[in-house]
């Protein structure tokens, strides 16, 4: 069994290229398997504030086309946020080999501050954006960063002699923050057996110390740590059975049963009912 992750625009998919199965990912399994009432919240919002900042444009439309237009509001801002997010992932994945980069506009703040991560815990990289394979539990995903990085607890004042920390890493670019979500992410990321090189080779995972997330922005940085041991992994694996059973769900219900017999009720009604 050989896993390929195919790029496909802005998603991605993983495939055995041996059979053409697909193989589900981390963030789809999760995307099905856990409630989000957040985003629900999200999408009334957008779309309200959408409408107001638009009001006079909206009341030039005809009432189908305003509806659409209204209806497709809060895509529009995801999308930015998901382009967002892929460039400063794209820059932080040479950045951390030190590579140069073209920073596009608007984005100068969110380099500067992953930059400054890098610098203050003089991360030394380990295994970047590779991808992940459970054999056992059937699922794949790719994780950001796994690094070496300054312990922020060992106080000896030469760096060279200070301790090191191996951290699995997600990168997060939204205005949010981090949601507990992103342990169950990681946990799937960390307990995977297996990574792929780049000659499609499985390889052990390597054993971390901590997990944590990169909250980027324009304004800063924060490394925040998360508990992602085995009971956040047993949760995901649940995320993943009920992701299954929102996927499969209709075909646990047959088709319609054909009666033995013709009935031959008939309803009368009577004057004065």
């Amino acid at each position: 069994m050989t896993i390929k992750r195919r790029d496909q625009g802005k998603t991605h998919t993983y495939v055995d290229s041996e059979t053409g199965a697909r193989i589900p990912g981390v963030t789809s399994i999760l995307d099905g398997g856990i409630p989000k009432p957040a985003l629900i919240n999200w999408a009334a919002t957008a779309t309200a504030e959408y409408a107001i900042d638009n009001w006079a444009n909206l009341a030039d439309l005809t009432p189908s086309v305003r509806l659409k237009t209204l209806n497709g509001a809060r895509y529009a801002v995801k999308d930015t946020a998901a382009n967002r997010g892929t460039q400063v992932h794209a820059m932080a994945e040479k950045l951390v080999h030190g590579d140069e980069v073209a920073v596009p506009d608007g984005l100068e703040g969110h380099v500067e501050a992953y930059v400054k991560f890098l610098d203050e815990f003089d991360v030394e990289p380990v295994l970047v954006e590779r991808t992940v394979w459970s054999q056992e539990h059937n699922y794949c995903g790719t994780f950001d960063l796994i690094a070496n990085l300054l312990d922020p607890d060992d106080l000896e004042p030469d760096p060279e002699l200070r301790r090191r920390v191996c951290w699995l890493l997600d990168l997060k670019t939204n205005r949010s923050g981090i949601f507990g979500e992103t342990a169950l992410q990681l946990a799937a990321y960390r307990y995977a057996e297996w990574w792929i090189d780049d000659d499609g080779i499985e390889r052990d995972m390597p054993q971390v110390e901590r997990v944590g997330a990169v909250h980027v922005t324009a304004d800063g940085y924060e490394l925040r740590p998360l508990i992602a041991g085995p009971e956040q992994f047993r949760t995901f694996l649940y995320a993943q059975q009920i992701a299954d059973f929102t996927a499969t769900s209709r075909e646990l219900v047959g088709e319609p049963v054909v009666s033995p017999q013709t009935s031959t009720y008939r309803l009368i009604r009577e004057e004065g009912f």
